[in-house]
């Protein structure tokens, strides 16, 4: 079943145009989430909209929109003096301007939909649009209404479709100095940064989201099900994390938790690191046959020591 479009419009660089359809490009639905219930019945808890002063019910029909211009008192706006208002951008994205991608700062993104044609009719155009923003290698800027609030969108190609970004206005994004100009200046030893640039490299590789795990999202479920089933939830005791007294020496304990961590590591994936980024940690199983196992990978780290050094 094709996925629902979230909006429906057109697509509009100068005269030509095309109608196209966006549609989420994340979704949370997949993630554990909770309803709030009553502890002494078990049952859902409701939220009804009552007078903040009489504490009654109010029905939907009576529930109008206002604006606080001062404490306690409230503009009036109807959704018919809304609609005076309304943006062509309502249903229709028009591209304002090309600007280069890196000069978009991150800060700005907010979230990406994915843009297609609409139908079979303006496809054509559909796919110059898409054609001319790749091959000038710029990123379109937009305008578009959603959920009644006018938004800037960046609009880049992605695989035979388009992704749109919607984009913060300055006026949300804070300045960083509010947080940052506190920082000091602090003067760091060449011996620290090698330090740190060591441990940098053996934890180098590749951006593959496909190996991303929730893990508490996965725990979550776990303590779901035994609860299901009437198991009892031991609550573990929280380790205390020790404090960094030096950091040149925390740095120089670091290197040493990584090549331990590297000799502990089967030989294949010490060959795969390279390409696919830094594993979990894989600590040897007590065994019969520990003995032979431990003086095998003693020689081969004693041999990876001597390399590094």
């Amino acid at each position: 079943m094709a996925p629902r479009a979230y909006w429906k419009g057109y697509l509009r660089l100068s005269l030509v145009s095309c109608p196209i359809a966006l549609f989420p490009a994340t979704s949370e639905r997949e993630k554990v989430s909770f309803n709030q219930i009553n502890k002494e019945t078990g049952h859902r808890i409701r939220y009804r909209k009552v007078d903040a002063e009489s504490g009654e019910e109010v029905p939907a029909e009576n529930i109008i929109k206002g604006y606080e211009v001062a404490k306690g008192e409230y503009v009036e706006i109807t959704d018919e003096e809304l609609e005076s208002v309304a943006l062509e951008s309502t249903k229709t994205i028009d591209i304002d301007e090309f600007v280069p991608r890196d000069e978009i700062d991150e800060l700005y993104n907010i979230r990406p939909y994915y843009i297609g044609p609409d139908g079979k009719v303006g496809q054509d155009a559909f796919v110059v649009i898409r054609n001319i923003i790749e091959q000038m290698k710029m990123v379109a800027i937009g305008r578009v209404v959603l959920t009644s609030r006018e938004h800037v969108i960046a609009i880049t190609p992605r695989d035979k479709g388009l992704m749109g970004t919607l984009l913060r206005f300055p006026y949300e994004v804070r300045d960083a100095g509010e947080f940052f100009d506190d920082i000091p200046n602090v003067k760091l030893t060449k011996d620290m940064m090698d330090l740190a640039r060591h441990i940098v490299e053996t934890k180098t590789g590749h951006f593959q989201p496909e190996q991303f795990e929730d893990h508490y999202e996965h725990a979550l479920k776990e303590l779901i099900e035994k609860k299901a089933k009437g198991e009892k939830i031991e609550v573990p005791q929280v380790r205390p994390t020790g404090q960094v007294i030096n950091l040149m020496d925390a740095l120089r304990r670091s290197v040493q938790a990584e090549k331990q961590s590297a000799g502990a590591r089967p030989a294949r994936a010490k060959k795969t690191r390279k390409h696919e980024g830094q594993k979990e940690m894989l600590l040897p199983i007590q065994g019969k046959k520990q003995a032979r196992a431990e003086n095998g990978k003693a020689s081969r780290g004693q041999a990876k020591h001597r390399k590094a050094g």
